[in-house]
């Protein structure tokens, strides 16, 4: 029988991360178990975004720690993730969205980082192609910028396997074995793998993969579709990664072409405000497009922690569209709750106990 001290379920890019960082505790008999391929879910189509911009003073914290990670991910992995750290550009139509990013940049600044009020026209001349009408003010942040998560997956994969993790692929979990209150393995097809701590790390299949051990994760998908077209419509290489908050529209450079989306699905929703904010958008063409899915919390925060009815299972999940971002800090944090350390970050607060009748919710409201 294969038994080892960890099982992660999940290989995007917090299953991975959680595994590097295992690792790099001392943790290094694991088993990272991916159904299909590692970074085929969730991870591989996202947009690779990266912003110390939140509501939550949580997730401001995971992301600057995560920062500083991103930002030496080559020289601690030995892989290259194309890091652009062009900043994030927020345009805010409404005064109720000013005052909540007015208050989100107090909160930010207050833990060093250097988010910036700008007038409309102030973002005009950092974005030259906008169309500003409407626009009552933005906010600008250049530590932020996008990065390539397929590449963030592979780097955190290899550098785990250089320190001993095994990682199997095409390896779906089936059940999380459980005996009087605690994990003591999964099964894998046929194969059952023994071990006294299971970290759920599956995105849109958490809740699957946790309710066959009778916790539940309260964990949905909606689906997002990115658009890329070849042509840059004038749009200048360098500008940051834009976002008209009020209707989710957004855009970054990518190579010679623009990549692009929003919360609609269907291109011919999607043109109208983006054409409205981005003129340039209605006379480049479509190249290519793909879809994947947000894995939901009904707060859009984060869902991390361990069971408390069941020893031994730990869950990283539900963050909304926001996981790429935060994942090196959420894998530290996991990582240093199943080896029993000091958390860095206390996200005590992200526990799904919060979802309980008695609980208390953390809405984030700077959701893309």
């Amino acid at each position: 029988m294969v038994s080892c001290d960890v099982v992660v379920v999940g290989g995007g890019c917090i299953g991975t991360s959680v595994a590097y960082h295992l690792a790099e505790a001392g943790c290094t008999d694991v088993v990272l178990l991916e159904a299909n391929t590692l970074g085929s879910g969730s991870t591989s189509k996202a947009a690779g975004g990266i912003r110390m911009q939140h509501g939550d003073s949580l997730n401001t914290q995971l992301a600057h720690r995560s920062l500083a990670e991103f930002t030496r991910f080559e020289e601690l992995t030995g892989s290259e993730i194309f890091f652009h750290q062009v900043g994030y550009l927020f345009l805010l139509d409404s005064q109720l969205d000013l005052d909540l990013f007015r208050a989100a940049a107090r909160m930010q600044r207050s833990f060093g980082i250097p988010v910036e009020l700008l007038s409309p026209q102030a973002a005009l001349e950092v974005v030259p192609q906008l169309d500003i009408d409407g626009l009552v003010g933005a906010t600008f942040c250049p530590l932020d910028g996008y990065a390539t998560p397929e590449s963030v997956v592979q780097g955190y994969a290899s550098a785990a396997r250089r320190r001993g993790v095994q990682i199997r692929q095409g390896e779906q979990v089936t059940r999380v074995v459980t005996n009087h209150g605690r994990v003591i393995g999964v099964d894998v097809g046929d194969e059952h793998i023994s071990t006294p701590a299971v970290v759920c790390a599956a995105g849109v299949a958490s809740g699957a993969v946790a309710a066959t051990a009778g916790v539940e994760l309260p964990v949905s998908a909606v689906r997002r579709r990115i658009f890329f077209s070849k042509q840059a419509g004038g749009v200048s290489d360098g500008i940051p990664l834009t976002v008209d908050f009020a209707t989710g529209f957004y855009f970054h450079r990518e190579g010679p072409g623009l990549v692009f989306g929003g919360r609609e699905f269907e291109p011919e929703d999607l043109m109208e405000p983006a054409v409205r904010r981005l003129p340039a958008l209605g006379d480049v063409p479509i190249s290519s497009y793909w879809h994947g899915d947000y894995d939901m919390s009904p707060d859009h925060n984060g869902i991390v922690g361990e069971a408390h009815q069941l020893a031994g299972f730990y869950y990283a999940t539900g963050f909304s569209g926001h996981g790429f971002q935060l994942s090196p800090a959420v894998g530290e944090h996991v990582a240093e709750l199943v080896t029993g350390r000091m958390p860095t970050i206390d996200l005590a607060p992200l526990r799904a106990e919060r979802f309980a009748a008695d609980g208390t919710r953390r809405v984030e409201r700077i959701v893309i």
